[in-house]
């Protein structure tokens, strides 16, 4: 202990009882006391700025999760409109936000463990604060008790001065041993609750994760562009197909089904669609700009091995050639012009069996 720590303690003892004698173990107990509730008070002064900085970053994040939400909006807004441009800077920004609240997410469930750490600390200070509180009582007790049976005994046996000044500096000897003590145990705490070694906020993060994160955002864009022309598109031709389908039904009651150039006629604006692994479908020719959307938007999901588009637009591909088309029986042998991947397929399995699927189709055509 240095000296003027030593000369302040003095002083704040003197202040605190106001007597003229250098050290009282009371006191000194009393002003431990008092210091261990500070302590206290810091650690709830302290759980309180967490939380407020935690209250801070999550009220930032819905923000940001607003911006996107609008952006996204903005951008099929756009899309409908036919500004494709203003609908990729719109994707580009909401792209932008999302990696922003990405960045906030770990720094909010940081600053939940910091405010949980130093709970954990506040219920444990305050339990060694109750536990010295009552040794305290006990310990000013005993040495009230000491100090009378002293006097009394040094007024029978005339003991000198400085044999009382020995037993003080024994009593100040051991105050100290079990401040040391005490401060042992309590930094062996906050070093085992992990307060002493938690990271700064906000660090510098990991360099490969955010060079990974803005690979290239352009070309999820560009992929994220093509899945909703080709939903668009998808949208366009089921209603202009059912009304196309009603019209023809009321047409044909007119007409001879039966004719050749009937037939002939019909099947020259239709084309045949295979689903790999399923059954054969005709569909009206109309459909042909909405399968080249979708077939540009797979091409790119196979380029960058994106399994979960590639999924998506598989799916809405089988969707519409189902709702726009008639299924063909095993008897018709009509050729297929066009395969297609199924919706359980992976990209790799898609490859490999429409390969197959488009040889079969040529040995089965007629020569």
């Amino acid at each position: 202990m240095s000296v003027f720590k030593r000369m302040s303690q003095v002083f704040q003892q003197k202040a605190n009882a106001a007597l003229n004698k250098v050290e009282n173990p009371t006191e000194a107990l009393d002003l431990s006391y008092q210091q261990m509730l500070e302590n206290l008070q810091q650690v709830r002064r302290s759980i309180a700025d967490v939380l407020t900085s935690q209250k801070r970053l999550e009220a930032q994040r819905a923000s940001l999760q607003a911006q996107y939400d609008k952006l996204q909006g903005q951008a099929r807004q756009a899309l409908q409109q036919g500004q494709e441009d203003v609908a990729k800077l719109a994707l580009t920004r909401a792209q932008e936000a999302q990696r922003n609240i990405a960045a906030l997410d770990p720094q909010i469930s940081q600053l939940q463990s910091q405010e949980q750490a130093l709970e954990e600390t506040g219920r444990k200070l305050q339990s060694k604060i109750e536990v010295f509180r009552a040794q305290r009582d006990t310990m000013k007790a005993q040495y009230t008790a000491a100090k009378a049976s002293t006097q009394a005994m040094e007024s029978l046996s005339g003991l000198s001065e400085q044999m009382t000044d020995v037993n003080l500096m024994l009593d100040r000897a051991k105050d100290k041993v079990d401040e040391m003590q005490a401060r042992a145990a309590a930094v062996s705490q906050l070093s085992d609750s992990g307060v002493l070694d938690s990271p700064s906020l906000g660090g510098s993060g990991d360099d490969i994760e955010a060079a990974l994160m803005a690979g290239s955002p352009t070309s999820s864009v560009d992929l994220q562009l093509e899945q909703m022309k080709a939903e668009l598109q998808s949208a366009n031709l089921a209603s202009g197909t059912s009304s196309q389908l009603e019209s023809g039904q009321g047409s044909d009651t007119n007409k001879d089904s039966s004719s050749p150039t009937t037939a002939a006629l019909s099947q020259s604006n239709t084309i045949v669609i295979r689903i790999a692994g399923e059954s054969r479908y005709r569909v009206p020719a109309t459909i042909r700009p909405a399968l080249e959307g979708l077939d540009t938007a797979m091409e790119m999901a196979i380029s960058q091995s994106d399994e979960n588009a590639f999924t998506k637009l598989a799916s809405q591909l089988a969707k519409l050639i189902r709702g726009s088309g008639t299924e063909l029986s095993d008897a018709d042998l009509s050729a297929s012009d066009l395969v297609v991947p199924a919706p359980d397929m992976s990209i790799a399995d898609a490859l490999k069996i429409l390969g197959a699927e488009d040889s079969a189709d040529a040995d089965q055509q007629p020569n």
